[in-house]
C-alpha cells in the first residue's frame, strides 16, 4: 500500500488532521483526525510503500507494545485508511 498523492497531515488547533489538496480528493463530508500514534505512522510512511506488518514494526521501535497488539492495531488502521480512500 501507499498513501495517495494529494493528502497531507497538518496540525490544526492542536489536532492532527488529514487534508486533501486538489479538487479530486476533496470530500467535505469527512474530516480525518489522527491521534499521536497514527500521526507518527503517517509521517513515517508517507511517500513509501507499506504494509500493516511494516507499520507494526515502526510501532514496536517507537513504543512499548507487543507484536500481536501492534499488528492488530496497524491492520485496523490500514483498513480505516483504505476505507477512507487515503491509500491505494
Amino acid at each position: 500500500m501507499k498513501i495517495k498523492e494529494g493528502f497531507e497531515l497538518r496540525e490544526m488547533c492542536g489536532e492532527n488532521i488529514i487534508v486533501a489538496k486538489g479538487v479530486q480528493n476533496i470530500d467535505f463530508n469527512k474530516i480525518i483526525s489522527l491521534n499521536e500514534t497514527a500521526a507518527y505512522l503517517w509521517k513515517s510512511i508517507v511517500g513509501k510503500e507499506f504494509t500493516p506488518e511494516s507499520m507494526a514494526e515502526l510501532l514496536r521501535m517507537e513504543y512499548e507494545v507487543n507484536e500481536a497488539t501492534a499488528l492488530a492495531d496497524t491492520q485496523e488502521l490500514a483498513k480505516a485508511w483504505q476505507d477512507a480512500g487515503l491509500c491505494e
